[in-house]
């Protein structure tokens, strides 16, 4: 029905103005109970991970609800963990519009969002009126536009003393190619400043797990400095990855677009770089595998080169809420 039907409908609609229906629709006060219904998942199994135990193995990731307005019509989807943000420590607009663009025949996305989000204080109000049962909640935390990158740890402290109480788990995103400089933070030196601030934070109010977003465009040396960082300053996890610069595979317009690209194109990339990390550290880092995953095949592969949790975005956007479902039945280790 959705391929058919709805995401037809959807097509016909600027990107923007189809997530944020989407959204609104998510929020209606009979949405979760029907969800739960019809998507809800079944016999899948539970997993512990960085401390936690979640209810199944997908999540959503990061940048479906920046702003946490519908997470108990995302709950009934099934997700065993639901990633809010990225958020910043005031409100900003993003990057001028349009800033995402589809490509249907590739399953592709390209965005250049800048984190648009109305600010931690309002994400928090709208967890305060919230509650999950079934599904873990993490909060996705991004240095603001207008931030200098020298001051950038101030950022993200100020935002895990803010977001702590309410998270299950933290996840600091330095791989957006979306805000100027900010994949800089990824470099050894300034990661482990980076990093050894936020976790003397975290030594000073209260403990949840810190996870790191990376980009996928780092080479094997990079991506080898960003485990090493991770390592010296004692962070939980790796999500791997964010959106790539690369444009192997879109059509010719696509190099004159500024921004990420997400779907099929990264699936075979996100899951390499999935395997080189479990490699390099012998399986005892854990790993969010994210990118690509369009198909319940595609999510075991990344649960085969070392993922333990994935997370779902573009290929929701394709192939429609079952996916959700689908991944977390047909998944196993």
């Amino acid at each position: 029905m959705y391929a058919e039907l709805i995401r037809p409908l959807l097509f016909r609609l600027d990107p923007e103005q189809a997530h944020h229906l989407t959204l609104q629709a998510l929020r209606m006060p009979l949405a979760a109970p029907v969800l739960r219904f019809f998507f809800g998942t079944q016999n899948s199994q539970p997993v512990e991970a960085f401390g936690l135990r979640f209810t199944n193995r997908v999540g959503l990731a990061a940048g479906y609800d920046k702003n946490g307005v519908a997470l108990a019509g995302l709950e009934a989807l099934g997700f065993g963990h639901i990633e809010c943000g990225t958020v910043t420590r005031i409100p900003q607009q993003g990057n001028p519009r349009p800033r995402v663009h589809r490509f249907p025949n590739q399953h592709a996305v390209i965005n250049s969002m800048g984190f648009p989000n109305d600010g931690v204080d309002v994400l928090l109000a709208h967890l305060e009126r919230t509650h999950l049962t079934r599904t873990r909640l993490g909060i996705n935390i991004g240095k603001g536009k207008d931030t200098p990158i020298e001051r950038a740890a101030e950022d993200y402290c100020a935002l895990y003393e803010h977001t702590h109480a309410r998270a299950d788990y933290i996840v600091i995103n330095i791989s957006s190619p979306n805000t100027a400089n900010l994949r800089s933070l990824q470099s050894r030196t300034a990661l482990v400043e980076l990093l050894s601030a936020v976790a003397e934070t975290r030594r000073s109010t209260a403990h949840r797990p810190i996870l790191v977003k990376i980009a996928p465009d780092l080479n094997t040396d990079e991506l080898d400095d960003v485990l090493d960082a991770i390592a010296q300053t004692g962070m939980d996890g790796i999500i791997a990855t964010n959106t790539t610069l690369h444009r192997d595979g879109l059509p010719a317009s696509a190099t004159e677009l500024r921004g990420g690209a997400s779907g099929a194109i990264l699936t075979a990339r996100s899951t390499e770089i999935i395997r080189h990390i479990a490699r390099t550290t012998s399986g005892r880092l854990p790993i969010i595998g994210v990118g690509g995953i369009m198909s319940a095949d595609d999510a075991q592969a990344k649960f085969d080169a070392g993922a333990t949790l994935v997370q779902l975005y573009t290929g929701m956007i394709y192939a429609g809420p079952r996916l959700v479902r689908q991944v977390a039945a047909d998944s196993r280790q």
